[in-house]
C-alpha cells in the first residue's frame, strides 16, 4: 500500500479522531441501545453484531461481553 502524504491539518484531524474514538463509541453504543427497541428482529440480528464488535473495541472483559450478548437485552 501506497505511503500517503497528508497535510499537517488533515493529520490533526486524523490525530484527533483516533483521540476521541473511544468517547465516539460509547455515544454510538448508546444510540444502537435506543434504537434495538425499536428494531424487528432482523435489524436487531444485525444491531446486535454491531454491538458485539463495539464492546471489543472498548475493551471490555470478555466474560461481560459475553453475558451482554447471551441475554440480548436492550435494558
Amino acid at each position: 500500500m501506497a505511503e500517503r502524504d497528508y497535510s499537517a491539518y488533515q493529520k490533526k484531524v486524523i490525530q484527533r479522531y483516533y483521540q476521541n474514538r473511544e468517547q465516539m463509541d460509547e455515544q454510538r453504543l448508546s444510540e444502537l441501545v435506543t434504537s434495538l427497541y425499536l428494531a424487528s428482529p432482523k435489524q436487531a440480528a444485525r444491531q446486535w453484531s454491531t454491538v458485539q464488535e463495539l464492546l471489543e473495541r472498548l475493551e471490555l472483559p470478555e466474560s461481560r461481553i459475553e453475558h451482554i450478548m447471551s441475554k440480548k437485552d436492550p435494558a
